[in-house]
């Protein structure tokens, strides 16, 4: 996530375990909004200014003790969210959505909604280059990339192969926390079927750049 990305291009932002899928669930619930803040503290500042707006997210992977959701799918799943706005701070995804200061569209996507993403960038910037960024180093996002990429060719890849990308990805993560504190590590367990259940979601997430956050709405294709 180093790299700068050129002006003019239309830049997807890919979290699938777990920013994305979440904000995807969101949408489905009927949230109208999500403030997309670049850090825990910078999300908390926009609930301070808009205290009717939930807070969700995480830092090192667990919610923290303020806010109001995690960064769980699974959670926001039952959650009563309709007409709700959100705010969304996470270590990967939402941060990596303010690395391009003048992109000609700005998107998230996960497995969820990959396919709608496609279909919409094919809509709306048929021509314009695009730059997938991935915002983790394990599997699950690059699966994703690699997906969307073929679909944006003209390509019909294989949902399969999206879903044991996300698979190896998760197993990476659990080799990773099984090193931490029993107290630090993250059970993505009940998570997993939101992450992998793909083209769920018949909306593209799309950014709009604002001063101190990303705000992502939801769009039909």
């Amino acid at each position: 996530m180093n790299a700068e990305i050129p002006a003019g291009r239309v830049v997807v932002v890919i979290d699938v375990i777990r920013a994305f899928t979440t904000a995807a669930i969101a949408f489905e619930r009927g949230a109208t909004e999500i403030a997309c803040a670049p850090s825990a503290e910078a999300g908390r500042d926009l609930r301070r200014r808009d205290p009717d707006r939930l807070l969700a997210g995480e830092v090192g992977g667990l919610q923290p003790a303020d806010f109001d959701f995690g960064n769980s799918p699974y959670e926001l799943s039952t959650a009563r969210l309709a007409g709700r706005r959100l705010a969304q701070a996470t270590s990967n995804g939402t941060r990596g959505l303010a690395r391009s200061p003048d992109p000609a569209a700005l998107l998230a996507v996960s497995a969820r909604n990959v396919g709608a993403t496609a279909r919409w960038m094919t809509t709306h910037h048929a021509g314009t280059p695009w730059t997938l960024l991935c915002t983790g180093r394990t599997a699950e996002d690059l699966a994703c990339a690699t997906h969307l990429s073929a679909l944006l060719t003209g390509s019909t890849p294989a949902r399969e192969d999206l879903v044991a990308g996300i698979r190896d990805g998760a197993a990476e993560h659990a080799r990773s926390y099984a090193r931490l504190p029993a107290a630090d590590r993250i059970d993505l367990s009940a998570d997993m079927p939101f992450c992998c259940d793909v083209d769920r979601s018949d909306f593209a997430m799309v950014g709009e750049l604002r001063d101190n956050h990303v705000r992502l709405t939801p769009r039909a294709c």
